[in-house]
């Protein structure tokens, strides 16, 4: 059997725990602004809130987890608690009586993932050549988007096959959260090499490239707003909750279609460039649903937005190890997480005042402005590595 670019034993099983894991977290997904605002009687700012203010959590986690990953030189044992926190935190949202319980819910949720994420990802990074780290995270996003594409399609078997309530998929999402705990389970990690350098808890040892390239995604994240922005516009267009969660299962299939060969392209092709394009199909999406007057044209972005979404993920890690020594990859793919999760937040903050105060167009219409900022510094960068480079 020939070689396959990007797998090993350690992305095979963490791409089949994210499948498992990611399933159960993205079985909420669809239901939950909709549970927020007709349950719980929760704004849009709630919404904006709940969801910016989780997933910047996980993503500052990841942040200090990478480093302390890095400093202690231990993978496993931050994955495997990371799993645990999820899994627990499921059932706790289906008791939530009130917004500010489903809050802290979506909090554990997300801390759970902040503190196996940047660990996770260094493991990955350390079982395949260097030259293959963008397949390797493509293996990796591949199945963590055929579990977020599996996990609607469950809810809707629940809510409208089964004529379940709400509150019971919370409920069911335990159980695959609980498979991929297992799975993971069996990771191996490797022992580092007796005379590797314990890195200290610090950011000094990061290039000056690296902080430039954390500068540009704070550029372009400051208006990429939560996804849930996407389902409200969706909603608003007339769609069922049936179909948002057909829609988002598709956005999520896409996702995965696009992650591992995304990654042979930023291997291949060069990691900036392709992360170029990402940006660039953000910039498209977001100004067709600025303009989008049916539910067909806000279909056709959020499937396309799925194109984005799987580039972006894969080719952005590839590039923080680019810019990092080898001994930093956990704080370096953890930063660069952090980075995109703070400014999701003020971008989910932002979005949902202008959707409550403005218009709902105006949310991506920021979205739009900011993206287009980040591709031009984007380039500027690209054409400056260019030019400092020697010459034959």
């Amino acid at each position: 059997m020939g070689h396959v670019p990007g797998l090993s034993r350690i992305t095979a099983l963490t791409s089949l725990g994210s499948l498992f894991s990611d399933a159960a977290t993205e079985m909420l997904v669809p239901v939950l602004p909709i549970f927020l605002t007709q349950s719980l009687g929760a704004t849009g700012t709630v919404v904006g809130l709940v969801d910016g203010v989780a997933q910047a959590l996980r993503n500052f986690v990841e942040g200090f987890s990478g480093a302390i990953s890095d400093r202690l030189r231990q993978r496993r044992p931050f994955v495997l608690s990371g799993y645990i926190l999820s899994a627990v935190a499921n059932p706790l949202m289906r008791v939530s009586t009130i917004w500010e319980a489903v809050v802290g819910a979506r909090l554990l949720d997300r801390l759970g993932a902040g503190i196996r994420a940047a660990p996770r990802d260094a493991m990955i990074a350390s079982s395949v050549d260097r030259r293959e780290e963008a397949r390797g995270f493509g293996l990796e996003g591949l199945g963590e988007y055929a579990g977020a594409f599996a996990g609607p399609l469950l809810t809707v078997f629940l809510l409208f096959l089964l004529q379940t309530d709400i509150r019971t998929v919370f409920y069911v999402a335990l159980a695959p959260s609980l498979i991929g705990l297992f799975v993971v389970a069996s990771v191996p990690e490797r022992s580092p090499a007796a005379d590797a350098v314990r890195p200290r808890l610090t950011l000094k040892g990061l290039p000056s490239s690296y902080w430039l390239f954390l500068a540009i995604t704070a550029i372009f994240s400051v208006g990429n707003s939560s996804n849930s922005f996407l389902i409200l516009r969706a909603q608003e267009m007339g769609a069922s909750t049936v179909s948002i969660s057909l829609l988002y299962a598709g956005f999520n299939m896409v996702a995965a279609l696009a992650s591992y060969p995304s990654g042979i392209l930023a291997d291949t092709a060069g990691r900036k460039l392709t992360l170029l394009g990402s940006y660039a199909v953000f910039f498209i999406v977001y100004i067709g649903l600025f303009v989008s007057k049916s539910l067909s044209e806000v279909a056709a972005m959020f499937l396309l937005y799925g194109l984005y979404q799987g580039t972006f993920r894969s080719v952005g890690k590839a590039l923080a190890c680019d810019y990092s020594p080898e001994q930093l990859r956990a704080s370096a793919i953890g930063w660069f997480s952090a980075t995109a999760g703070l400014m999701q937040l003020v971008a989910s903050l932002a979005a949902g005042a202008l959707w409550d105060k403005v218009n709902h167009e105006s949310v991506f219409l920021l979205g739009s402005a900011s993206s287009f900022i980040g591709i031009v510094a984007l380039m500027l960068m690209i054409q400056w590595r260019q030019a400092a480079a020697p010459r034959s």
